[in-house]
């Protein structure tokens, strides 16, 4: 392979193709299914598929066949099958459906507003993970570009995702014949904790949460005159928020949500904090002086990969404060969402949690917990030598350091399923959401250079694994 063609035939393709396409793509407000119940009536999705599938035909990639599947009431799919040069398999994966807007962007820019700032695309989904399709096909042909030959390539994009995958197993189910038996998945929605060298993650947190709702009146009443005999619904909400976390650490209590820590996965956050030092938490924006949850590097990342917490990341009830009156409220609403560690069971930590805050509810108030985020975390298994040393190889060549591996704080569903599903697969997860790039929140970017090197890794690993496979 010669490295400097390969390079210059990715930066071409970014520079002249890519990017005009992910400019396109952020303005299409095309919100996961949980956070846009038409999405099929207003037909964003729509428009995103057809785009990407668009692109993908254009590419000159021997033998590409490209299906958009449709079950009947899920979200489409887009398969994309290569043949190779073996009929061994890799699999490629990546989703096209957004978060919602989220307040607090910077001016000038928005979820829906492309802007490319020196190194940076801002806007939503382009590293959460537009780019995905794009950087897989690029490392594709920019393979076939020099006669490398590679395995047959199986690329699936989703659209449900930032829901919890919910289509997806439907969709694994009727197209297993067309998968085959992957020995290796490539999943490009994932973190990095620099921008200088190759991340690979290890583990993902679980999910579960839902809606909690607590009501104890049938209508608002004066403060003054109820206070003191109506016990405030926002007390009853932090009295049954007390039976799940310790307040003073943010430790979550129960044994369902808890798991024991792998040797291992300890030394790769050791190791990763030797390599990202403060920038752990430096890379968050804490207002004034805002401190994180301990000062011990270690832990920091322990915590954020492979220990539970717990997070209110939405409110009912509450009225704005320039509108809100000395009235005692009828009821409060929390979402919540609980961050599981990666070996916990998510569909029991869901259970467990409806029990805990239902049971003998505190004044015999009217709480109901309605689960409606779960999805299992997952535990990559040990590489095997040539892929260890394949990404530690292709870092070197394209980002000029050695690889790291580190857990993930967030969950990709579709992992804990193949894992089930292909339990001899060798797992390649990675993606371009480091320092900043702030996913889900305001001012989410995509850092192009990484994209770039991070598609010229991907093509050297899809090379290495047909020589794995095939000497």
């Amino acid at each position: 392979m010669n490295k400097q063609q390969l390079n210059a035939l990715v930066d071409q393709t970014w520079d002249q193709s890519i990017l005009h396409e992910l400019i396109e793509y952020i303005k299409i407000p095309n919100k996961s299914p949980l956070f846009d119940s038409q999405w099929a009536e207003h037909g964003f999705m729509e428009q995103v598929v057809q785009q990407f599938a668009s692109w993908s035909k254009t590419r000159n990639i021997q033998g590409l066949k490209l299906d958009i599947v449709r079950l009947e009431n899920r979200t489409p799919l887009i398969f994309i099958e290569i043949p190779g040069d073996s009929d061994h398999t890799v699999l490629l994966y990546g989703h096209l459906d957004k978060q919602p807007e989220m307040s607090g962007w910077n001016p000038g820019l928005g979820p829906w507003t492309p802007v490319v700032d020196g190194d940076k695309l801002y806007g939503r989904g382009g590293a959460d993970d537009g780019y995905a399709l794009f950087a897989s096909l690029t490392a594709i042909a920019a393979l076939q570009d020099q006669n490398i030959p590679h395995s047959r390539c199986v690329v699936i994009i989703e659209a449900c995702e930032e829901s919890g995958s919910f289509d997806l197993p439907v969709y694994i189910d009727a197209l297993s014949d067309r998968i085959g038996q992957p020995d290796l998945v490539i999943c490009l929605d994932s973190g990095c904790g620099n921008y200088d060298q190759l991340w690979c993650t290890t583990s993902l947190r679980g999910l579960a949460g839902g809606d909690l709702s607590i009501q104890i009146i049938d209508e608002g009443v004066h403060s003054g005159d109820a206070s003191g005999i109506v016990p405030d619904t926002f007390r009853i909400l932090r009295i049954l928020l007390d039976r799940i976390e310790d307040t003073q650490t943010g430790a979550l209590q129960h044994q369902q949500f808890n798991a024991r820590i792998p040797e291992d996965r300890t030394q790769q956050a050791r190791l990763a904090a030797e390599v990202i030092g403060k920038n752990v938490y430096h890379r968050f924006p804490f207002s004034d002086s805002g401190q994180p949850t301990t000062s011990d590097l270690t832990e920091l990342i322990l915590n954020r990969t492979w220990r539970s917490s717990l997070t209110i990341v939405g409110a009912n009830g509450l009225p704005e404060i320039e509108n809100a009156g000395n009235v005692l409220r009828p009821a409060t609403s929390v979402k919540l969402s609980l961050r599981l560690p990666p070996t916990c069971d998510a569909s029991k930590a869901a259970k467990t949690l409806k029990q805990i805050l239902e049971t003998d509810p505190p004044y015999q108030a009217k709480v109901n917990f309605k689960s409606d985020w779960s999805a299992t975390g997952w535990n990559a298994p040990a590489f095997d030598s040539w892929l260890e040393q394949s990404i530690n190889a292709a870092s070197l060549d394209y980002f000029g350091k050695p690889s790291v591996h580190m857990g993930e704080g967030g969950s990709i569903p579709f992992m804990g399923m193949l894992g089930d599903k292909f339990p001899d697969a060798q797992f390649m997860i990675t993606g371009v959401l480091g320092p900043g790039s702030n996913a889900h929140g305001p001012n989410e970017f995509l850092h192009i250079p990484t994209a770039k090197k991070l598609t010229c890794c991907v093509a050297n690993v899809i090379a290495d694994h047909h020589k794995q496979f095939n000497n």
